[in-house]
């Protein structure tokens, strides 16, 4: 059975320069450089390997700022087929409430242009929020089944995918019927490379297409920054925590240990947590 595969993907900011308006305690993505979200690139792979094996076409899909058709090209590269970017000022400032309405809506819109789309799969969570809301609402709105945490899946019979999960110590498996929404534990594929012939194309054909609200025709009061019910009562700044870099070059690694419990044994602060955990509580009755 052909799969037709849209993949959600998150253009982020990389997390080592990332600012927040204090005003509005929203990303500043301006003159900020953007990574596609790293934990989405297995659920790519997963995709891709899904279509490999039963056939279909695999769609990337992605509510963000214009710039993200660069990193849209490069999952073209990788062996995406198509790739869809919904992006208008309108969208600006969502929560991830907000931005899961859009993609969902997104989902729909693709479903008139290309046909059904049988399977929606998400990365485990963004690096630069952490919430792994925008799958799960993803799919409440759509009204489709959901998954988290997946690390296998394949077709059992005509419109069931069979996944397995790990979770708590236990592998957990589910018959989901298709259409469904799962997103995939970090890690658990790697993904493939982006090939030159890949990169042609996604220059060369242009498999990308961006898509407006004006296309979409969403309420202005329900997307963006006015339809996320997410506030941001107050941003603080934690500075940065001087370090003092020492270098200890050890003899062997039973003296490395040696040097690093004496260092942690000096600060009192620290040497109360290893006692309290060494002896079951501070002092723990002995010396």
């Amino acid at each position: 059975m052909p799969l037709r595969i849209a993949v959600g993907v998150k253009w982020v900011p990389n997390t080592q320069a990332v600012r927040i308006d204090p005003k509005t305690g929203t990303l500043i993505r301006q003159g900020v450089p953007s990574i596609i979200n790293p934990n989405d690139l297995s659920a790519v792979e997963l995709a891709l390997r899904l279509r490999d094996a039963y056939g279909g076409e695999v769609l990337a899909v992605s509510m963000a700022p214009p710039p993200a058709v660069k990193g849209l090209e490069a999952l073209i590269g990788m062996g995406v087929d198509y790739a869809y970017l919904f992006s208008d000022r309108v969208f600006a400032g969502a929560d991830t409430l907000a931005t899961s309405y859009v993609l969902a809506q997104g989902i729909r819109f693709i479903e008139k242009e290309r046909g059904r789309v049988d399977l929606l799969v998400f990365g485990q969570e963004t690096i630069d929020s952490s919430t792994a809301h925008v799958p799960a609402q993803t799919a409440s709105w759509l009204g489709w089944p959901y998954i988290y945490y997946v690390r296998r899946a394949e077709l059992v019979g005509d419109g069931v995918l069979r996944v397995e999960r790990f979770i708590e110590g236990y592998v957990e498996v589910y018959d989901l019927p298709l259409p469904a929404v799962v997103s995939v534990a970090a890690r658990s594929y790697k993904p493939r490379h982006v090939t030159l012939s890949g990169k042609v194309r996604a220059k060369v054909e242009r498999p990308i297409r961006i898509v407006s609200n004006k296309e979409l025709g969403l309420d202005p009061r329900c997307v963006g920054l006015k339809g996320s019910p997410t506030i941001v009562a107050r941003v603080t700044y934690l500075p940065e925590v001087p370090r003092k870099k020492e270098v200890y070059v050890a003899k062997d690694p039973r003296d490395g240990a040696r040097w690093l419990l004496k260092k942690l044994l000096t600060d009192p602060e620290t040497r109360d947590v290893i006692l309290s955990y060494l002896w079951g509580g501070k002092g723990g009755g002995r010396t």
